[in-house]
């Protein structure tokens, strides 16, 4: 695992993420056995089986609420039915509502004080992409799978985490461990300001030494993944104004280039200079552009209006940006601001930043705790687990927390498909695979 300590943020080195998944596995080919399940650990793994069909339940109930991110009271009750399954544990459960001017619910959190072993933060949500509005509400059924609203994003990682800490309870193994529970209510879409949203976040991780998180677990080729890194997720909003007049006198000196030529500079030039380094991508997904143009607060809709003989005055384009490291995007952003400062004729431009997720770094520490979660899975007999490629994942709540703890591990939950569309499944038999191998992670984390 040294060797780790010479991989450099992917903003500035060549070897990027696959050298350190080489690193990685040349560190679990050292495991030459895996340690056996002690007679606690297979106690919790029959649990775990025994009460597999009452988390079905608890899922269904939960996904039977519509909590999109912007239904305040829909993730309210979500959270009235999760709290008293932490009650009856011994946790400390409260509400932690956010300032309505943030438009969003808040967070359930329970707590479990000790001081033996790790102290650990488990990490969920309880919102959906999925408002009220949308045709896709209910939770069906179809043998060992179902679908629904939130059933792998991320409902099911809640029921994981309800079920794996049953089971560390059935065997006594809660007492003395100091545990946290984060379920926040707007993973999806974070209020702002992120100092608010995500101060109890930071508050939980302040005072802890690992972070697990429940998103929705991966199997590629028929190999398990879980996630050492994920990339952030930021935001940009372009705009360019023009001198504006009738289209036969466009690019004469005193007129220039319109704003719409403008701004596809802007956009094809980064296309040209930033596409390509690893782990970086930039997105533009909403552009308006005419001699009117405007978007509304959400940044999601707007209008142009405009004539073919008239040149355009104003171009407004709205994208994201996801980088491996704090390092990459702040190189990232000092580029396309140069490339924005170079105008066209008559023409001005201008470019402001909005930080969102930020990046979860691939730590050796982190790698470290992947082994023993891959010793954790060899045991129970599931095999290997490999790290999951951060390029191909999204951003996740885990990612706040990542340089405020020692180590951190997600992808922890379910598996299914479909994600974020009305095709959303969960394999059911993936259940109590997942509670299985994080009650038994858990377990030895707080010996």
């Amino acid at each position: 695992m040294n060797a780790m300590n010479d991989v450099k943020p992917c903003g500035t080195c060549k070897q990027g993420f696959s050298g350190l998944v080489i690193t990685a596995l040349l560190f679990f080919a050292g495991v030459e056995a895996t340690a056996e399940l002690s007679p606690e650990e297979a106690s919790m793994a029959r649990f775990v089986d025994a009460n597999t069909e009452r988390t079905i339940d608890l899922l269904e109930r939960t996904v039977n609420v519509n909590s999109g991110t912007l239904n305040v009271e829909g993730n309210r009750e979500v959270a009235r039915i999760m709290a008293p399954e932490f009650e009856a544990l011994g946790f400390d459960v409260r509400w932690s509502a956010l300032p309505p001017e943030t438009g969003r619910a808040g967070h359930l959190i329970a707590t479990r004080d000790g001081e033996r072993g790790e102290r650990l933060l488990l990490i969920g949500h309880l919102d959906t992409v999925f408002e009220p509005d949308h045709p896709f509400q209910t939770f069906k059924r179809d043998g060992d799978f179902a679908t629904g609203p939130g059933v792998i994003d991320m409902k099911g990682g809640n029921a994981v985490i309800v079920l794996a800490l049953q089971a560390l309870d059935s065997v006594g193994a809660l007492d003395g461990a100091s545990i946290t529970v984060v379920l926040t209510g707007d993973e999806e879409s974070p209020g702002r300001p992120l100092e608010i949203s995500r101060r109890d976040l930071w508050d939980a991780a302040d005072s802890s030494d690992i972070a697990l998180g429940f998103e929705a677990g991966s199997v590629v080729n028929g190999i398990d993944h879980a996630v050492v890194a994920r990339r952030s997720s930021s935001s940009w909003q372009l705009e360019v104004t023009a001198n504006t007049a009738h289209s036969s006198t466009i690019f004469r000196d005193e007129i220039g280039a319109g704003a719409l030529f403008e701004a596809s500079r802007i956009l094809n030039t980064w296309y040209g200079e930033l596409r390509g380094e690893q782990y970086l991508t930039f997105n533009a997904g909403v552009l308006v552009g005419g001699a009117e143009a405007r978007i509304d607060d959400t940044g999601e809709r707007g209008g142009a209006s405009g004539k073919t003989n008239i040149i355009p005055e104003r171009v407004i384009a709205r994208g994201d940006l996801r980088t491996i490291s704090q390092e990459q995007l702040e190189a990232a952003r000092e580029r396309m601001r140069h490339v924005v400062t170079g105008s066209l004729p008559g023409t001005q431009a201008s470019i402001e930043f909005t930080d969102g997720y930020p990046a979860m770094f691939p730590t050796e520490a982190n790698y470290a705790l992947l082994a023993q979660y891959d010793e954790v899975s060899r045991a129970l007999g599931y095999g290997e687990v490999v790290p999951f490629d951060p390029g191909a994942r999204g951003a996740a709540d885990i990612a706040f927390v990542a340089d405020r703890v020692d180590a951190g591990l997600c992808g922890l939950g379910p598996s299914g498909s479909g994600g974020h569309t009305a095709e959303e499944k969960i394999d059911l038999r993936t259940i109590p695979k997942a509670a299985r191998r994080a009650a038994v992670l858990m377990y030895r984390l707080t010996r």
